[in-house]
């Protein structure tokens, strides 16, 4: 049974780098606005957006950004990553 719990949290460990890289490349394309993907960066980026956009819209839709003035904070993208790590984690205690 620990097999099935090591394969769970490897699949929550590449999860959490597809969000880390979703994070890093929502960076680049927010300080550098005329770069545009092309190529095997475009098709990376598709995997990367794909994989991970149906739970941040989940998130969004239940966890509304927070207003700070006029600037709106997005926490689902937070609480996601959290929830991955420590769901991780929980996976990993009972895997060994």
């Amino acid at each position: 049974m620990s097999i099935v719990w090591q394969i769970v949290a490897f699949a929550l460990l590449l999860f959490l780098w597809l969000l880390l890289a979703r994070l890093v490349m929502d960076w680049v394309m927010m300080l550098s606005r005329g770069w545009r993907p092309g190529g095997g960066a475009a098709a990376s980026l598709e995997v990367i957006y794909s994989s991970t956009d149906p739970p941040l819209k989940l998130l969004r839709r239940v966890l509304p950004p927070l207003n700070l003035g006029s600037v709106k904070l997005d926490l689902g993208f937070m609480v996601l990553l959290i929830v991955v790590y420590v769901l991780r984690e929980f996976t990993l205690s009972l895997a060994y």
